[in-house]
């Protein structure tokens, strides 16, 4: 063996270890510069509102609606407490609005709850005596009539539905 013999074997392995780890490395930046690089578009349009929930008591004289008129002001449970003072983010619009009606039966008579109006009518599960039901639907601005049919003397409400559509950005625990 030569002088140089113990040089040659490494030079031979250095060499193409250099160029791979250079090659990875400019494959890599290529693929984060490719990866960054790109149209964004980020619509700032506000979030939907969390589903506004409404009251329903269907007694043997009436059906009770709590509350009558929704979407038409702040309503209580948007308000946060540490931003009370602070303007609530709000859209007008006529836009649908999330609604969960939970209906209790105080009557001894099987019913369901049914909401019409606007052109729209939507209707419950069975609503069996001294029980409860949901109903969750999607209604437009206007009004409505909510009524339990099958419980003879029991007057349908009224229900409002206002243009005031409230952000849910600020409420916690939402996706």
């Amino acid at each position: 063996m030569g002088p140089g013999a113990p040089w040659r074997g490494r030079r031979l392995f250095a060499a193409p270890r250099a160029a791979t780890a250079v090659l990875a490395c400019a494959l890599g930046a290529l693929a984060l510069l490719g990866a960054g690089c790109g149209a964004e578009e980020h619509v700032n349009d506000p979030r939907p509102q969390s589903p506004t929930r409404v009251s329903v008591t269907i007694g043997d004289g009436a059906v009770t609606v709590q509350p009558p008129r929704i979407a038409i002001g702040p309503e209580p449970s948007q308000q946060i407490p540490q931003n009370q003072h602070a303007g609530q983010p709000t859209v007008r619009s006529n836009a649908p609005l999330n609604v969960v009606f939970v209906a209790a039966n105080l009557t001894d008579v099987d019913s369901h709850l049914e909401v019409r109006g606007n052109g729209k009518d939507f209707s419950s599960q069975p609503l069996f005596a001294d029980s409860n039901v949901t109903l969750q639907t999607i209604l437009p601005t206007g009004v409505y009539r909510v009524s339990a049919p099958g419980i003879s003397g029991a007057k349908a409400a009224k229900l409002v539905v206002g243009p005031r559509r409230t952000s849910s950005e600020n409420d916690l625990l939402l996706p």
